[in-house]
């Protein structure tokens, strides 16, 4: 039953996409998104329905390989519990007639200590935060884990950093979030800078939300800082994220912050395919995720 239904939703999303195009016009590309598949050997916990997110992750790409789409990004919280979930999760995405970027969250580094390290380079990333072009945009993946306290060898520098961070910046931080550094701050304000000069839009992806401020035990540490950064630069269009299993979407001065509801979360599943065109965004989504049209400043 299950299987059915989610093919349904798949072919569902697929009529929305063919009913834009049938009117003669053409996205200049599209791409799959998912948030929070959060696989573990684990029993359910709803509306966490941990073993299921391995079924419905498969199905979403057997869904995006029906699809013309340049890449699929998923973004964070891709295992939970155990560096053994990684196994079965990237077989599934093997599957995958696309390429597959990887956005950094919380849970991915629920592993043992001394596989932490080890994580990014298990989801085949030469580094935690980087960028990429396509079709005359740019594409923007931050780790927004970068100040934590998690995702560190326990009193290793970066683990004592943070936590010193955490007491006396963010002394109401949660410990499911994380912050971006400096370092990385600065990296980002450079490549906006270019990206400006050129006039290429950008979509900045990152595992947590920064905005709206509705409910801050889901933001980022210095999600703050971040609104104010990335509004300093007219080439950001879009802040794409998960985390917020329940999703959600603002606008502020003309940026659109779209948090992508949890796959995990209940028997229907949840992802979506974004079309780019000249102007707007087309997000078709599938199972739980609302369909939007997203308007370009």
């Amino acid at each position: 039953m299950f299987d059915r239904r989610t093919m349904l939703f798949g072919l569902w999303g697929m009529s929305l996409a063919a009913s834009a195009e049938g009117k003669g016009e053409k996205p200049m590309f599209r791409i799959g998104a998912i948030a929070d598949a959060q696989y573990a050997d684990a029993d359910d916990a709803p509306p966490r329905l941990f073993r299921w997110s391995l079924t419905k992750f498969a199905a979403a790409v057997a869904d995006f390989n029906a699809r013309d789409l340049s890449f699929v990004v998923h973004l964070g919280d891709f295992i939970d519990r155990d560096w053994r979930n990684y196994d079965a999760m990237l077989a599934a995405a093997k599957a995958s007639k696309h390429l597959w970027r990887f956005v950094l969250g919380n849970h991915d580094f629920n592993v043992a200590d001394d596989m932490k390290l080890a994580v990014p380079a298990r989801l085949g990333l030469a580094a935690r935060y980087y960028a990429f072009a396509q079709n005359g945009w740019r594409f923007i993946v931050l780790d927004g884990n970068d100040l934590s306290t998690y995702a560190w060898p326990k009193g290793s520098e970066r683990d004592v950093l943070s936590r010193k961070i955490r007491d006396e910046k963010y002394p109401a931080a949660k410990p499911w979030n994380g912050g971006i550094g400096e370092d990385q701050q600065r990296w980002l304000d450079g490549q906006l800078s270019a990206a400006d000069t050129d006039g290429a839009p950008v979509m900045l992806m990152c595992h947590f939300p920064i905005w709206p401020e509705t409910d801050e035990t889901i933001l980022l540490w210095n999600a703050r800082d971040m609104v104010a950064l990335i509004e300093q630069h007219p080439s950001v269009k879009i802040w794409l994220d998960g985390h917020e299993h329940k999703g959600g979407y603002g606008e502020k001065a003309g940026i659109h912050y779209l948090n992508l509801k949890g796959m995990l979360d209940t028997e229907e599943t949840a992802y979506a395919v974004i079309a780019f065109y000249a102007g707007r965004l087309e997000v078709c989504g599938i199972g739980r995720e609302p369909s939007r049209t997203l308007h370009l400043r």
